[in-house]
């Protein structure tokens, strides 16, 4: 059996539900199980959004992955990510934006912050919002962070996820669905 289970996490706003969009586009397209659930929170005042996103060729039997079961956590927002941590197995990669989104008063130091997150193991972090402003696609940093993880998602393939980038942006039009591209193929390589 193939399988993946992702944790995306977010603030409202962030793209992350479109993240889901994309690869839950992709697994029906080559007959994968998929299951979702999503929590969105106050994401119209920019409070946590977050998805439970399991992958498998064979049949799934729940939508929420278990404490300590997710092989991945792909997240908009480096302490959103940090809150699904113990969500993690033993082996689980962060795929996270290095660049905090401070949407409340309290929010905790930001060298600290990094500071724990590079001391877990399997942690990619990156300024993917400044790198979606550099590369011309300042509204595509979310699928920025989509190609970061593309090497890791194992059911799915790169090509597949790109195929399901245009699906999913046709409607939006030709420039979108570039931006968009040339959004994942930038975060593809800063993977590499």
């Amino acid at each position: 059996m193939n399988k993946i289970d992702i944790i995306l996490a977010g603030v409202g706003g962030q793209g992350i539900l479109t993240i889901a969009t994309i690869i839950g586009d992709a697994a029906a397209t080559v007959g994968l199980y998929l299951k979702q659930a999503e929590v969105h929170g106050m994401s119209q005042r920019g409070g946590d959004v977050q998805s439970n996103l399991r992958l498998s060729t064979e049949p799934i039997y729940s939508d929420l992955i278990r404490e300590g079961q997710a092989d991945m956590i792909i997240s908009m927002e480096p302490m959103e990510a940090l809150r699904y941590v113990a969500c993690l197995n033993s082996k689980g990669k962060i795929i996270t934006s290095s660049t905090p989104f401070k949407n409340i008063p309290n929010y905790p130091d930001e060298q600290a912050l990094m500071q724990e997150l590079q001391s877990l193991p399997n942690v990619t972090a990156l300024p993917i919002e400044d790198m979606a402003k550099d590369g011309g696609f300042a509204k595509s940093a979310n699928v920025v962070l989509l190609g970061m993880a593309a090497r890791y998602l194992g059911v799915l393939t790169a090509d597949q996820l790109r195929q399901s980038i245009a699906n999913v942006f046709k409607s939006k039009g030709e420039a979108v669905v570039e931006a968009n591209l040339q959004a994942f193929e930038l975060g593809v390589k800063a993977a590499e």
